[in-house]
């Protein structure tokens, strides 16, 4: 059975939740956006449903935490709250939500949802072990619609095959970069192929990239 995370503070949302959504997925909750993340961590939820308006540590902190990191990343986020959408869905979708529903909500809607989110789900990237850090690189290559473009980033997390960052340009599927590594002196590492993207509506996409043969001097070996 799929499990779910629900983060409300909101003892009485919380239970009506459990009541309404426990014949179709196990239920993991707590009132506490920092536990939140331990929860997530330990128990690997197949997606989460978070309030945004918390004291503390705020839903939009959890949902961009949760987003940003390797081990959670994969995990889809649907904001439920009690403020209009209109206020704040695209910030939500901008930190890594995958929906946004308004209370009190329309749980026909919420299933459905959550029934094209699992079917659909990433896969889990982590095939391999990441490390998080911060390394500036330089891309070379050719935008969606054939531009050279040559640009610096820095990585989110990297792998002795790949690595993640941000970039301000938008690739084709499968479009091929030239890599150099910029420390005391840069130097090519080598081709590298865009595996995934995230956010790519929002100016400045997430990519993944996996290098194409073993790269040179790379920073994991």
């Amino acid at each position: 059975m799929p499990s779910i995370l629900i983060v409300d503070d909101d003892d009485d949302m919380r239970d009506m939740f459990r009541d309404r959504l426990k014949d179709d997925y196990e239920i993991i909750d707590t009132g506490d956006a920092e536990e939140a993340i331990a929860l997530t961590l330990g128990h690997k939820p197949d997606a989460v449903l978070l309030d945004l308006l918390m004291p503390g540590f705020s839903g939009f902190e959890l949902c961009q935490t949760l987003s940003s990191l390797s081990f959670t990343q994969h995990i889809p986020i649907l904001i439920i709250s009690g403020q209009p959408a209109t206020n704040y869905q695209s910030v939500c979708e901008n930190l890594g939500a995958s929906g946004y529903f308004e209370k009190p909500v329309r749980f026909d809607q919420l299933r459905s949802r959550l029934s094209s989110l699992l079917v659909t789900k990433k896969p889990d990237r982590r095939r391999e072990p990441r490390a998080r850090l911060n390394v500036v690189l330089k891309l070379r290559g050719t935008d969606r619609i054939g531009t050279e473009f040559e640009l610096l980033t820095t990585t989110e997390n990297v792998s002795a095959r790949g690595f993640a960052c941000g970039c301000t340009v938008e690739l084709e599927k499968d479009a091929m970069v030239e890599v150099f590594l910029c420390s005391e002196i840069e130097h090519f590492v080598g081709k590298a192929r865009m595996a995934w993207t995230e956010w790519r509506t929002t100016g400045c996409p997430r990519y993944g990239f996996g290098f194409s043969e073993k790269p040179s001097k790379w920073i994991l070996e």
